[in-house]
């Protein structure tokens, strides 16, 4: 159920988990239980700096998903479908770094392909959380974590093997207080059996 660009619920119930990630492995083998926690119609927007895990997560959540690889950063082109290997949801992944705002994202028609997809916006907080009801909304922090620089935003060469914050927030119905446990539990389970021990809240 999607709502009018900039309109937002009385009482948006959210609920929060965070974790450290020590490398990118760790990263990897979360986002790829969440994936295969996901379910068609699920909203993710994912925010962090470059070179913060981004690509990596969403590459690991399209395998727990099971949807046919290929997964890059969708720079040039904005939005990206992966469909799916064994009759479950597709992917569509967006990169909306370029895009103004609500009005920018609804030129690419996300909404007819969202009910049977699970969507994954970079660079999308501000700009979709219109198409839903409910999303997940990611932060990856690798500063929170590293020695400082001078400009976290930088292009990055490539994603670092360093350790990062992860933090997810569930907004909506979709993620009521079992379904919300349910996803956090699986989460916990996938970074504890990661062989040094991760930190979380």
């Amino acid at each position: 159920m999607s709502r009018a660009p900039g309109a937002k619920p009385v009482n948006e119930h959210i609920q929060e988990f965070s974790c450290q990630l020590n490398d990118l492995a760790a990263t990897e083998a979360l986002a790829h239980t969440l994936g295969s926690q996901l379910k068609a119609g699920d909203l993710i927007i994912l925010t962090g700096a470059l070179g913060a895990g981004k690509t990596t997560m969403t590459q690991s959540l399209g395998a727990g998903l099971q949807v046919r690889e290929g997964i890059i950063s969708p720079t040039f082109v904005l939005a990206r479908q992966h469909p799916s290997l064994v009759n479950g949801p597709g992917l569509i992944h967006v990169d909306a770094y370029r895009l103004d705002g609500a009005n920018d994202v609804d030129t690419l028609d996300l909404e007819s392909t969202l009910a049977e997809s699970v969507t994954v916006v970079e660079w999308g907080h501000g700009k979709v959380e219109h198409l839903s009801d409910s999303r997940l909304e990611i932060l990856l922090d690798r500063e929170a974590h590293s020695a400082p620089v001078a400009n976290p935003w930088e292009e990055a060469d490539e994603e670092l093997d360093e350790p990062r914050q992860f933090t997810l927030k569930a907004i909506g119905p979709r993620w009521d207080t079992e379904t919300f446990s349910q996803l956090k539990d699986a989460l916990l389970g996938a970074i504890n059996e990661q062989p040094r021990g991760e930190k979380h809240d």
